[in-house]
Parts: structure tokens; sequence; C-alpha cells
């Protein structure tokens, strides 16, 4: 909630300049000299500098009074703007080479979401993990990250902590993507397109899948970002799924007796009200599929139908390249030693287990099919 001390001005009108215009600004300049650097030091890259940037200003004025003033621009930079840049990436590229990307790829993806999912169901079993959070860390970890949580919370009931938990594991576990994946694929001797389908797979979260993927090569990024926008459409049938069993589940419990429930199960979906509840049902399901994600579709298709210019291909792959490392630094400046803290040892003794698993997995299928 917020609040405005008596005596000060309004905010209305320039409200959003004001609210989120401090933020912007320290993102745009971390993202200055992290591209800078980047430029000197190519093998650690302006992503994962930027990140790292963003997190050294957290710490250094994260408790400061100004701190609050910051903060909301820079994190509305580290989503929207991380999206508005997967948008222009999808400028250059054409709806066939999407299409393409994601048939070669499936193997891998069904692959590691399959081990995903049984892992987080074995191994947090074994931990004594609750069930509410195997399956947002399972989920998050198999799909694509906070995105996967937020969308499977609602479904199985989860609490505001329960989710806040699963999202701290699960962010530690970017930030070690971000950090270790491009030295490691370099070390494995993967090419770009075997390090873009190994991130894009392997990789929690968008942001790191970017940070990671660009870091090591323009190339490999640009296979990243289209085998994660991919697989980030799994989130439909695991959703689904999930939903299901969590409702065969409640059916095992004893409700107790209403006189306003139906007396015959078909009564709840026949007639002019069970079709008008099925409506929001549909509407939800198209929503879990994130607006960013149906905007990059619709560019690659301008792109595909020519009217992207071919000559503003190379300044729009830089400037979306900038508003990653624009977007980083905001996700830095969210890293704080708290949420570590959080995350406790089980979940993330789990996390990291599925995480592993995945990352295996991955670079496994890819040596038996040679999709590398």
């Amino acid at each position: 909630m917020i609040t405005q001390t008596a005596g000060a001005p309004a905010s209305t009108g320039t409200g959003p300049v004001r609210r989120l215009g401090p933020g912007l600004l320290l993102t745009l300049a971390v993202a200055v000299v992290a591209t800078a650097a980047g430029t000197a030091v190519p093998v650690v890259g302006a992503p994962v500098l930027a990140i790292l940037l963003g997190a050294a200003v957290r710490a250094l004025g994260g408790h400061r009074g100004w701190w609050s003033r910051v903060r909301p621009g820079a994190a509305f930079a580290g989503k929207r703007i991380l999206q508005a840049a997967v948008v222009v990436f999808g400028l250059g590229l054409s709806l066939g080479a999407v299409a393409k990307v994601g048939l070669t790829s499936l193997p891998v993806m069904l692959g590691t979401l399959t081990v995903c999912l049984l892992g987080a169901w074995l191994f947090g079993r074994a931990l004594r993990v609750p069930n509410e959070l195997r399956a947002l860390i399972g989920s998050g970890t198999g799909i694509c990250g906070a995105s996967a949580i937020g969308a499977v919370s609602p479904v199985i009931a989860a609490t505001e902590a329960t989710t806040a938990y699963a999202v701290s594991t699960i962010f530690v576990f970017n930030v070690a993507a971000a950090l270790l994946f491009p030295p490691l694929g370099h070390l494995l001797g993967l090419s770009d397109q075997g390090f873009g389908l190994w991130a894009g797979t392997a990789v929690n979260d968008t942001s790191s899948v970017v940070a990671a993927g660009y870091t090591f090569s323009q190339a490999a990024g640009d296979h990243a970002v289209v085998v994660k926008l991919v697989r980030s459409l799994m989130i439909v049938p695991v959703v689904i799924g999930i939903s299901a069993l969590w409702r065969r589940r409640s059916t095992v419990t004893p409700v107790s007796a209403d006189s306003s429930a139906p007396s015959h199960p078909a009564a709840s979906h026949d007639g002019p009200r069970g079709r008008a509840a099925r409506k929001p049902a549909r509407a939800r399901l198209v929503r879990l599929v994130p607006v960013f994600l149906w905007l990059f579709l619709v560019a690659a298709a301008a792109n595909t139908i020519g009217l992207v210019p071919a000559g503003a291909h190379h300044a729009l792959g830089v400037l979306a390249t900038f508003l990653v490392a624009v977007a980083l630094a905001g996700v830095g400046t969210g890293i704080g030693v708290a949420d570590f803290r959080r995350a406790g040892p089980k979940p993330l003794l789990l996390g990291g287990i599925l995480w592993v698993l995945v990352a295996a997995t991955s670079l496994g299928i890819q040596a038996v099919t040679g999709l590398g």
C-alpha cells in the first residue's frame, strides 16, 4: 500500500514519469557502463556485467532513503523492457525459422520437462518438501521460472509465502546459470546452436537465458531466445495437467454438505450458467501465454512478409542487445542477500538437484540426437 505524507503534492498527471523515471535512468546508466565494459571484455559480456553492476548498486544503495524512488523503475525495466527487447528480436526473425527451431528442439524440451517434473516428485518426496512447493519449483525449473510459478500458484491455491519461497529458490539458480553457463559452454566446446539449445532448455528464467546466450555469442543468444519462447508454451499443458491432478486429489477429501450445491454433477456444467463459467476458464487459458510472446510472433510475421527492411536488421539487433542490458541492470537491482536466505536448505537443495538434472538431460539428448 502506498501512503502519501501530509502536505506532499499529489503525484497525479506525471505519476508514471515521477514513479518510473529515476529507476529507468539508473538502469540506462548501468547499461551504458556494462555495454562499454562488455565490449572491452567480451568473454564476460554486457548482459552478465549489467546484472552484476545492478546488484552492486543494490548492495551500495539498497539501504538508503532514495532507493524506494529507484526501485519501481528498475523493476519495470527488469520485466517490461526485457519483454520489449524480445519483441525487437522478433523483427529480425521469420516465422519459418521460429517453427524450425521449435520443432528441432522439441525432443530436448519434452525430455528435460519430463525429467524435471518426475525429479520434483521423487526428490521432493525424499526431501519432504511440501506438495505445493514441490509443484512450483518443478514447474519453474522445467518451463519458465517465475512466470510458470505465477501461473501454477492460483491453480494449486498456493499461499503467498510458498510462492515467494519458490521464486526465491528459482532466482538463486537463475543467477548461477547466467554466470556459469557461458564458460561451461566454451569448456565443453559447444557450438553456437548447441549452446543456444542448452541455455534455452536448461536455464529457468528468460532474463538468465538472454544473459547466458548473448554472453556466449550473438548467434547463440538468438537461438536461445527462440528456444526459450517456444519452451514457454509448455506452460499451457503443464498448468492444465496440474489443475486436473489437484482437482482429482481434492475430490478424495470429504466436502461439507451445502444446501446450495447442485444435487447432480451435471448440474454444474449444463445450462447458461455452466456455459458462462466455462468462458472465463477459456480466457484464463489464453492468458497463460504471455502477451509479449504473441507480440514476438507478430513481429516475426511482419519480418516474414517483408514489412521490416533488410537494412534495418543490424540496427534492430544492436537496439535489442542494448535493451537487454538495460533490463538485466534492473534484474540486478532486485538481487539481495535476503533472497538467498529466504530459499532455505531443502527447497534450495531440490532446486539445485532439478537444475543439474535438466542441464545434464539437455546435453545428453543433444549428444544422442545430434541436435547440437
